[in-house]
C-alpha cells in the first residue's frame, strides 16, 4: 500500500474589514473565502496562496 502524504494547510483568520482598502485588496480577500470578521478558513500551504495572504497580511492573522 502506498503511503499518502497529509497536505499541508493553513488556517487563515480575516481580523481587519477590508472596507478602505483598494479593490484589489478586497477581491484577494473575497479570493481566500474570507467574508466576514474573525471568520477562518483552511488553504493549502503553496505558493499561490502565500502570495495572496502576502497582498493582505496587514488584514489577515495566521496559523499553521
Amino acid at each position: 500500500m502506498a503511503e499518502q502524504k497529509q497536505a499541508k494547510t493553513i488556517r487563515i483568520k480575516l481580523v481587519r474589514s477590508p472596507i478602505g482598502y483598494t479593490e484589489s485588496q478586497k477581491r484577494t480577500v473575497i479570493a481566500l473565502g474570507l467574508s466576514k470578521l474573525n471568520q477562518i478558513v483552511e488553504k493549502p500551504d503553496n505558493p499561490a496562496v502565500r502570495g495572496m495572504i502576502n497582498t493582505v497580511s496587514h488584514m489577515l492573522e495566521i496559523s499553521e
